[in-house]
């Protein structure tokens, strides 16, 4: 008979010592802000993050931070394990990020070498969508122009007037494509909008103003493409809000004094945020008041009002996008080059 081994009581005793306490990986561990700075975030993830390298919910309460040299009590869930990634992201911008931290070894774990994120990875570019094409009819003998901006998924806001009477209603698309409408339209013949269905069309939705109100005296940008065949691109014009109803105290309206011409209509109007706040409309008859008066008026030109174009919209099914109106404003190159992404000029074929 074999004679027991003498090391068998001693190993037996280090794997007692090895072995986790039962429930060892659901207790919390605590994590210190090392870093001197306040820290506005807490990520707690277990290891590996996972395909999409998320960091997950802010463990910390907004309103307070982690003041240098607190501790932050982090309870695991049930499951998750020993191993952890920490994060704490500091009041200016930089992160301090430990990873692979085995917080059932260590129940206190102390982040402390802060750095500037890494720059994020580029946004990868979509193809646009498989959509068949649509292009202008050459042979078409009444053509009309206008413009109009993406507004929801598929959905283009332009004016009643731009599209009324169209046997045929085709998009350029900021990439170039051309797109066909699928009728009918939604209008509003008393405020002069339509809302086309376009399927297929690529690029984010413009976002309405919320707030605050709009008042006289504000600077405006309008986007469009005015004068087909004369002028070949797009078209931005800055101006002012001049009155805060249209022509006859139309109170739907604006009357603005960015210039404006045929083929502005069913344009965005923006504010200097970059918000929508009007959809251009149409232009003084300054011939017609010359006549009339004996002198000529400049620049007094009408959008309908943001609000009322949001209304349209909501009784149309849709839930558009609306942003508040806060901090500095952008440059007008930032928002041209932001709306040109949202804008489409129209071909109405008669």
């Amino acid at each position: 008979m074999p004679r027991p081994s003498r090391l068998a009581p001693l190993l037996a005793l280090l794997l007692g010592c090895l072995a986790l306490p039962a429930g060892a990986e659901t207790q919390p561990f605590r994590v210190v802000n090392g870093t001197g700075v306040d820290a506005k975030e807490l990520n707690a993830v277990r290891t590996p993050r996972g395909a999409q390298n998320d960091w997950g919910n802010n463990l910390l309460d907004p309103s307070r931070p982690l003041t240098p040299g607190g501790g932050f009590r982090v309870r695991p869930a049930e499951a998750a394990g020993c191993r952890f990634d920490l994060r704490l992201v500091l009041a200016d911008g930089r992160e301090s990020v430990l990873r692979d931290q085995d917080i059932c070894a260590a129940r206190e774990v102390e982040l402390s070498a802060a750095a500037r994120p890494a720059a994020p990875l580029p946004v990868p570019v979509r193809p646009p969508p498989q959509v068949e094409q649509q292009r202008p009819n050459a042979q078409t003998r009444r053509v009309s122009t206008g413009t109009g901006f993406l507004v929801a998924a598929d959905r283009v806001m332009t004016n009643h007037h731009v599209v009324d009477g169209c046997d045929r209603i085709v998009l350029r698309t900021p990439d170039g494509r051309w797109l066909g409408a699928v009728p009918p339209a939604r209008v509003d013949e008393k405020l002069d909008l339509a809302l086309l269905a376009v399927p297929g069309i690529p690029g984010p939705v413009l976002p309405f103003r919320s707030g605050p109100a709009v008042r006289r005296g504000e600077g405006v940008i309008v986007y469009g493409f005015p004068l087909a065949g004369i002028l070949s691109d797009a078209v931005l014009t800055r101006g002012d809000i001049n009155a805060l109803a249209g022509l006859s105290d139309n109170r739907s309206q604006f009357q603005v004094s960015a210039p404006v011409q045929p083929g502005n209509s069913g344009g965005p109007m923006l504010d200097m945020q970059g918000n929508v706040v009007g959809v251009v409309v149409s232009k003084l008859n300054a011939q017609r008041i010359a006549q009339a008066t004996g002198d000529i008026p400049q620049n007094i030109n009408f959008a309908v009002k943001g609000e009322a174009a949001l209304s349209f919209l909501q009784r149309a099914g849709l839930e558009p996008r609306v942003a508040q109106s806060a901090g500095p404003e952008r440059s007008p190159a930032d928002i041209g080059e932001a709306v040109a992404r949202s804008t489409l000029f129209i071909r109405c074929e008669k």
